[in-house]
């Protein structure tokens, strides 16, 4: 028995650490990182082939860089969580920090190129979210000369709700956009705006020679929210080119209201766009607030949607078709994910589709050019019976193919728990609450929400691989109660009892919206039994692929080990909550970090079997991103690990590569 269990040891090592690693292969292609999503059409897709399903198990760290600014909340500022991806051009790798600093460092080498410091005003954010920059965008002026300073500019936003434009080969200011470099974006938004309830998380997106940006509405706080306009910005001087107000077609804007109306749907997320057609996609969240939509007026005529805008000509600025995912969203379903750009196969040859994946575990895959459905949606009915002063769709869209990548539903029969108690515990958790399946309306007794507001498929969103017509996404499965609070009830509250936890749910397993303005405020916590699991079965997290033309599901498994959430020895590959998502290569590899538990995983992405893993200094809630810069070079795979809530916050950007020829 002692000599077959070496033997089965030995044939392991021999599997994943080979002794003898062969020199890269120096042919094929190279390629840069130009965009957040790698392109504009946000595939998450590189076309280099070094790193592959043979040799992964070969990589080994290049270098890493730490840019020292993060906060674990210690000392009076918000926790930080570093969530970008780099983008890689002009033989420069670019970044922005949790406190809006952004750095050029030699993608190769690591050494730090030009760093530039916005000197943020606001360094404490209130509400759920930690501190975050997920990204910045590159654009080089045509009609410049070459050398001339900011011909390639980069452009990042700052949770000051500010627009800077920097010299992409100095770190310095553009003089000539806007005042000095900068746009300050909450000017024209209301008085009453404070800097935490407006500002940009995501990356710009640039096209046409314009800069676009939308931002994050803080959720839950009032029915007076910010507007949720879509700005796009001329890219040399910083002019307002035109501005999308996401106004319902039948509800004109009076000019009491100022220039944009408040309290539309806003975009948060990664936008794309379709240069050749002239279109923005761009992916919205709620109209305020989210959990109840009494007020709203219709104002969610756009939300939780995927709306086409056109960038030029005299309809710039302009609705050419929209797509609602969830009617009247009442559980903060809004589309996180970036709208992904596709030719999709069919019988008929290749179409342009949009593929919108969805925190409910939809995917929808619409024709780009109408945004009609290219595989069958059906319209369902869901349950009823909202709170007083509020109102429900009778049906919801459903994709018919493929099929929902969430489980249909969590009744007191699928509660989970590691004995027989902890399942009881959770048992009497969900009997207690409204619990009948997706789209259960947020209630005064508790509803079960599964999915969570988190996802599903969050801002991670899915890569693509546009040979097989293959996505590749990964989920959270974990349920949250929600539960409505009449006003008076909420008051009555003891003010420590009653705040919003600047930590988010897993410091505080509760969460509080005011919502003030509307007849309640709103809890929501997490439903875990009491051994600190969540309430349902595992995997608690998953990567999925899915032929996106057959409409088929091609593989599932678990997403994430328990290491840092149980203790060893329970480090059991279950699949765990996570955020941040993956790309794809032509090697035939899937790249992935975003667990809890500091690991950067590989994995073939013919199969789902897990090729390789490393263990970073932190967890990486980001999605990594690859490069190759030229013949007889290496390709690299980087990743930025600098934590979330459920793990301890860092500051490292790490590459990868295959070793060196000896």
């Amino acid at each position: 028995m002692l000599v077959a269990l070496l033997a089965v040891a030995l044939l392991l090592v021999a599997r994943n650490f080979p002794s003898s690693p062969p020199p890269p292969d120096l042919s094929g292609p190279t390629a840069d990182w130009p965009h957040y999503g790698q392109n504009l059409a946000g595939q998450r897709y590189s076309p280099l082939d070094q790193i592959r399903v043979d040799n992964v198990a070969h990589l080994e760290e290049a270098w890493r860089y730490h840019h020292g600014d993060f906060s674990a909340g210690e000392t009076g500022q918000t926790r930080t969580s570093l969530q970008v991806t780099p983008i890689v051009v002009g033989e420069r790798l670019i970044f922005c920090t949790p406190y809006n600093r952004v750095i050029a460092l030699h993608p190769e080498t690591g050494e730090e190129l030009w760093t530039f410091d916005p000197e943020l005003e606001l360094r404490e954010l209130h509400g759920a979210y930690p501190m975050i920059c997920r990204g910045v965008a590159y654009w080089e002026d045509d009609a410049a000369a070459p050398g001339d300073a900011c011909r390639e500019r980069i452009f990042t936003g700052t949770q000051d709700a500010e627009l800077i434009a920097l010299d992409a080969a100095t770190g310095r200011p553009c003089a000539d956009f806007g005042e000095a470099g900068r746009l300050a974006l909450r000017d024209d938004l209301g008085d009453d705006i404070p800097a935490w309830e407006y500002y940009i998380t995501s990356s710009p997106l640039v096209v046409d020679d314009l800069v676009v940006v939308g931002a994050l509405v803080a959720d839950n706080v009032r029915a007076n929210a910010p507007p949720g306009v879509v700005r796009a910005f001329d890219a040399r001087r910083g002019e307002l080119a035109w501005a999308w107000d996401p106004i319902p077609p039948d509800q004109p804007r009076t000019p009491a209201e100022g220039p944009y109306r408040r309290s539309t749907a806003n975009v948060w997320a990664p936008m794309s766009a379709d240069p050749e057609r002239g279109l923005l996609f761009v992916p919205t969240g709620n109209a305020p607030p989210d959990y109840f939509g009494g007020q709203r007026g219709g104002l969610d005529h756009y939300a939780s949607s995927v709306v086409a805008l056109h960038t030029r000509g005299e309809r710039a600025g302009r609705v050419a078709w929209h797509f609602q995912t969830v009617h009247h969203d009442l559980w903060d379903y809004d589309v996180g994910a970036q709208p992904s750009l596709i030719e999709l196969d069919t019988a008929d040859g290749p179409v342009p589709a949009v593929v919108a994946a969805t925190k409910t575990g939809h995917v929808f895959v619409l024709h780009r050019e109408t945004g009609e459905p290219l595989h069958p949606v059906e319209e369902r009915p869901v349950p009823q019976d909202p709170v007083p002063g509020d109102w429900l769709s009778p049906t919801q869209p459903f994709p018919v193919k493929p099929p929902s990548l969430f489980p249909p539903e969590l009744g007191p029969e699928e509660a989970w728990g590691f004995t027989f108690w902890d399942r009881g515990r959770c048992r009497r958790q969900i009997e207690a609450r409204r619990s009948e399946g997706l789209f259960t309306p947020p209630s005064l007794q508790g509803t079960v929400a599964y999915p969570a507001a988190t996802g599903g498929i969050n801002w991670g969103g899915g890569a693509f691989d546009p040979a097989a017509n293959l996505m590749v996404v990964n989920q959270s499965r974990v349920p949250t109660a929600v539960q409505l609070i009449p006003r008076e009830e909420f008051e009555a509250l003891p003010e420590e009892e009653r705040g919003t936890d600047a930590g988010g749910l897993a410091n505080a397993n509760r969460l509080y919206g005011e919502m003030r303005g509307t007849p309640y405020a709103v809890s929501v916590e997490l439903l875990r039994s009491p051994f600190g699991a969540p309430c349902s079965a595992p995997p608690w997290g998953t990567l999925t692929a899915v032929d996106l033309a057959a409409g088929e599901v091609r593989w599932e498994v678990p997403l994430g080990s328990l290491r840092g959430l149980a203790p060893w020895p329970l480090w059991f590959e279950w699949g765990v909550p996570n955020i941040g998502g993956p790309i794809v290569t032509a090697g035939g590899l899937v790249f992935i970090a975003a667990t809890p538990d500091n690991y950067l995983r590989a994995f073939d992405l013919t199969s789902g079997e897990r090729l390789w893993r490393t263990r970073l200094p932190y967890s990486a809630h980001a999605t990594p991103l690859t490069y190759r810069l030229g013949p007889e070079r290496r390709q690299f795979l980087v990743v930025a690990a600098g934590g979330h809530v459920l793990s301890d916050p860092g500051d490292a950007i790490v590459a990868y590569a295959l070793p060196e020829a000896q």
